[in-house]
């Protein structure tokens, strides 16, 4: 059986029979699901979305802020900040295999490289929608109670709301799935999109305003109507439409890098 790095298989491997891509799927699934950190990202996320869900609801901590105090709720990043915890889960998936060559073993058993990088990041996709449920729900009910039973707030514009939440968590997670791939390991990717929201963006906000606004972590706000400038949102159709597109470049990127670089 081969095949070459493009992913290309020949007749023979074809007439041997070979793995089907529900196998292939159905492999990575598990490997998801045996990760340690898997578990420990998604509890952390969760705990930590709830307690910010309570903090909204109740109102009992405000932020000192230029304008005054600020509600929990309104602070953009400090919302979105459990996702980067929950990203860590893509991105173990994808680059925890590039240590001690675990990657050559998958490669021997599935010479397809198309076939394994579909797998590998449909899975991932799988995971993210699907893990982003637990992560996501319990804080965001809570958070937003007070607004739905007082009326100031509809059933349908929750909805909205969680299904912004959830298409980020998942977005986020495919851009972290392809740059572990690209950087064939994981403390690179973590490292770059917790340091973008916290140093890099802030540093560049000022200078390059109409640039800052197409990160990711800043095209996340826009998505979640969340943005600490408002004038310098993109709203959310345009945050989820750049965010959409940094995950097809991060994915597109990872795959000709996956079907064409040596492990």
């Amino acid at each position: 059986m081969s095949a070459d790095r493009t992913g290309r298989t020949g007749a023979t491997e074809d007439a041997a029979g070979a793995v089907g891509f529900g196998d292939v799927f159905a492999a990575e699934l598990a490997k998801i699901r045996t990760l340690p950190v898997t578990w420990v990202a998604l509890a952390v996320a969760s705990a930590a979305n709830a307690l910010l869900g309570v903090l909204a609801a109740t109102d009992a901590v405000r932020i000192a802020g230029q304008d005054g105090q600020i509600a929990v709720g309104r602070l953009g990043t400090l919302v979105v900040s459990p996702v980067y915890v929950f990203v860590a889960i893509a991105v173990h998936a994808a680059g925890g295999e590039y240590r001690a060559g675990q990657l050559r073993v998958t490669l021997a058993a599935v010479p397809d490289r198309n076939r394994l990088f579909t797998a590998k990041l449909a899975a991932t996709a799988a995971t993210g929608l699907l893990a982003a449920i637990p992560a996501v729900l319990p804080g965001h009910l809570v958070g937003h109670a007070p607004a739905i039973t007082g009326g100031h707030l509809g059933i349908g514009a929750a909805a909205v709301g969680l299904a912004a939440v959830l298409g980020a968590y998942l977005l986020l997670s495919l851009i972290g799935h392809g740059f572990a791939v690209i950087a064939r390991g994981v403390v690179t990717p973590l490292a770059v999109l917790l340091v973008t929201p916290v140093l890099i963006s802030p540093a560049l906000r000022g200078a390059l305003p109409d640039l800052v606004r197409f990160l990711p972590h800043e095209a996340t706000l826009s998505l979640l109507d969340t943005a600490g400038d408002p004038g310098a949102a993109l709203g959310r159709a345009g945050g989820l439409l750049v965010l959409t597109a940094w995950a097809g470049l991060s994915v597109g990127g990872a795959w000709l890098v996956f079907a064409r670089r040596d492990v």
